[in-house]
C-alpha cells in the first residue's frame, strides 16, 4: 500500500473527523460510564462495514481483515473517557455536561482511530494482515480499562503481534510526532494512610496522642523513601497530596488521613518501595504512640516501548511525515494504562503534537482550558492508519 494513498484519504476525511471530534468533545463521559460514546463508536464502525464486539461493558473491539489476514496482526488502541473538570473554554463545541470535560484529549484519540478505521476498511484490499481496533474505557481511573479488556481476552482471538497508540502532546507543536524506545512513562500507585490515636482537648495535649503531629512527622519521614533508598539514576517520585484531620481549633482529632501517589520507572524498585513505605509508616507511628492503616492501591505499570519495534515505527513515521517532523519523546512521570498492553506484547506509544503557540493553544492536559490545534487530527488519522496497514510486528 502506498503512503500517498493514506495521506490523501486522511486529508480528504479530516474535515469530517473534526466534526466527529466536536461531537465527542461536547458529550464527554467519565471513566466506565462511556455508554453514549460507545454507542457512537459502534454506529461509526457499522457505517464503515467493520464488525465489532463489546467488551468490559463499554469497550468496543473491531476487526478489519486485509489480504492474507493471518500474515500479521496489529492492534490500534484509543481511550474514550473524560475527566471530572468543568470546561472553561469559550468554543462552539464546549462540553455540554456540567463538571465533565475531555481535558486529556481522549476525544482526539477516539476520533483518530475512527478515521483510521474508515481508511483501513476502504483500502483493505491494498494491505496485508488484520487490524484489531481497541476503543477502550476507563484509562483515567484504576484499575484501568486496559486491564479489564485484557482479562476479557482482547489480546486473543486473534492475538495481536504488536500494539500502537497515540496521545496528544500540548507541549509539541502541531505537525510533529515524537517517539521513545524503552520506558517512556512511570508506574503509578495510590497511597492511603490513616493515623489513629487518642484525641482530646487541644489545651491538654499530654492527655492525647497528637495525630496531627504524628502525621506531620510521617509526611516528612516518607520523603526519605526516594531520597535515601532509590537509585539516583532511576527516576522516582513520592508525593503526599492530601492531609485531612481535625475540624475545629480546640480539638486534637482521633484520626488523620493522608493520600498520595508513588511513581517509578523500575518495576522491582516499585514494589520494594511499597514495603519501605509500609515499614516507615508503621514504625514511626507506633514509636509516637499511634496506630496506622496503610493501603497502597497498585495502579498502572510502566509504559514500555519495545526496543525492536521502536526503530521500525520511527522510520515509518519519518517516511510518512518527513524526518524533520519526528522527535524523541521525553520520559514522563505521568502514567498510562497502555503499560498493561506493553507488558504483554510489543508496544509503541507515541505523541501527537497538538500545540500552536502562535494561536495561543498551549494549555496542558487535565486543565479546564485544554484544547488542540485541530489540524493535528489529520496527522493522527494518517499515522494510525499507516501503523495499521504497514506497521511492524
Amino acid at each position: 500500500m502506498e503512503l500517498s494513498t493514506i495521506k490523501n484519504l486522511a486529508a480528504q476525511y479530516a474535515p469530517h473527523f473534526v466534526e466527529v471530534r466536536h461531537h465527542l468533545h461536547m458529550h464527554p463521559e467519565l471513566s466506565y460510564q462511556e455508554f453514549e460514546t460507545s454507542k457512537f463508536v459502534q454506529q461509526k464502525l457499522t457505517e464503515y462495514g467493520v464488525p465489532f464486539e463489546v467488551k468490559a461493558t463499554t469497550g468496543v473491539v473491531g476487526i478489519i481483515e486485509g489480504r492474507n489476514p493471518q500474515s500479521r496482526i496489529v492492534a490500534l488502541r484509543a481511550d474514550m473517557d473524560a475527566l471530572p473538570i468543568q470546561e472553561e473554554n469559550s468554543i462552539e463545541y464546549k462540553s455540554t455536561v456540567p463538571g465533565v470535560m475531555h481535558a486529556c484529549g481522549h476525544d482526539v484519540h477516539t476520533t483518530c482511530l475512527l478515521g483510521a478505521a474508515r481508511i483501513l476498511s476502504e483500502t483493505r484490499g491494498q494491505w496485508d494482515g488484520t487490524v484489531k481496533l481497541i476503543f477502550q474505557p476507563g484509562e483515567e481511573k484504576n484499575p484501568g480499562g486496559a486491564s479489564l479488556l485484557i482479562q476479557e481476552g482482547v489480546l486473543q482471538n486473534p492475538a495481536p503481534q504488536a500494539i500502537y497508540a497515540l496521545h496528544v502532546n500540548p507541549q509539541l507543536e502541531v505537525g510533529l510526532l515524537s517517539f521513545r524506545p524503552g520506558i517512556a512513562m512511570a508506574s503509578a500507585d495510590e497511597i492511603y494512610i490513616t493515623v489513629k490515636g487518642k484525641g482530646g482537648h487541644a489545651a491538654a495535649p499530654h492527655w492525647t496522642t497528637d495525630t496531627i503531629l504524628v502525621a506531620s512527622h510521617l509526611v516528612v519521614a516518607l520523603q526519605q523513601v526516594v531520597s535515601r533508598n532509590a537509585n539516583p539514576f532511576s527516576p522516582s517520585v513520592l508525593s503526599i497530596t492530601s492531609f485531612q484531620g481535625g475540624y475545629t481549633t480546640n480539638v486534637i482529632p482521633t484520626e488523620v488521613k493522608l493520600m498520595g501517589t508513588f511513581r517509578a520507572m523500575d518495576e522491582a524498585w516499585r514494589f520494594k518501595a511499597h514495603d519501605i513505605i509500609k515499614r516507615i509508616t508503621s514504625e514511626l507511628v507506633h514509636s509516637m504512640g499511634c496506630e496506622a492503616d496503610v493501603h497502597i492501591d497498585v495502579g498502572y505499570p510502566c509504559v514500555y516501548n519495545n526496543e525492536a519495534l521502536y526503530p521500525k515505527a520511527d522510520a515509518l513515521a519519518k517516511e510518512y511525515m518527513g524526518a524533520d517532523k519526528v522527535e524523541v519523546t521525553e520520559m514522563r512521570m505521568g502514567a498510562e494504562d497502555f503499560g498493561y498492553y506493553s507488558q504483554q506484547i510489543p508496544g509503541c506509544f507515541f505523541r501527537l503534537g497538538t500545540a500552536n503557540k502562535a494561536k495561543g493553544i498551549t494549555a496542558g492536559v487535565h486543565t479546564p482550558v485544554f484544547n488542540i490545534d485541530e489540524s493535528a487530527i489529520e496527522t493522527g488519522i494518517g499515522m494510525m492508519a499507516t501503523f495499521g496497514a504497514l506497521g511492524a510486528v
